[in-house]
């Protein structure tokens, strides 16, 4: 183990108990798109509109806040803003936040920015049970390639194992975390993994 990168440390921590994909689901853009709203101001012919307790559903995928605002209602090629206790479901997992900007391409969900103090992101782990948790300034989820970007204080947790880093990645295609050296700034990556209970005799 002496002289092992952080990522190779982070990966050998990690990755027998990794969170199963976030949102590895079939391709969404041919199901229907559910919007749903307290109260709607603006035109439905175009222009701003902006949303009062708004949530967006399509197929495994969902979006829930306070606020909602975007430009038109067209899902093609669309970038919307949520603001106040903000949920984004995904296929087994749920990230939360104080506010989001939220991409739709060709009416399908592809990438979510999410903010807080912290934003936060939970899933059960199939294998163990367990939950898994992790939490940042800013959570970045890419659908396409299927990475999930922590930064600024970022923590993960398996459910047992913890990962404290400026920046960590999460890919839920290879189910692994990764600390790459050059985004950690002056912070040094911390692993802390707790031994299993002995077994009683």
């Amino acid at each position: 183990m002496a002289g092992s990168s952080p990522s190779a440390l982070l990966m050998l921590a990690l990755a027998a108990a990794a969170p199963a994909a976030l949102g590895a689901a079939p391709p969404s853009s041919r199901l229907p798109i559910t919007l749903d709203a307290q109260s709607v101001e603006g035109g439905l012919n175009g222009g701003v509109q902006v949303f009062h307790k708004v949530k967006i559903v399509q197929g495994p995928m969902s979006i829930a806040a306070d606020f909602g605002q975007a430009s038109g209602i067209d899902f093609d090629n669309s970038v919307w803003t949520f603001r106040g206790n903000v949920k984004v479901g995904m296929n087994q997992g749920q990230l939360t936040a104080d506010d989001a900007e939220i991409t739709f391409t060709n009416s399908e969900l592809r990438k979510a920015v999410v903010n807080g103090k912290p934003a936060t992101f939970e899933q059960r782990v199939q294998k163990t049970g367990k939950l898994a948790q992790g939490r940042a300034d800013v959570i970045d989820y890419d659908v396409a390639s299927g990475l999930v970007h922590l930064s600024k204080n970022a923590w993960v947790s398996d459910g047992q194992n913890e990962i404290r880093g400026e920046s960590l990645k999460y890919n839920v295609t290879a189910q692994s975390i990764v600390a790459d050296s050059t985004e950690q700034s002056q912070q040094r990556v911390r692993i802390i993994i707790t031994p299993p209970p002995a077994s009683k005799p």
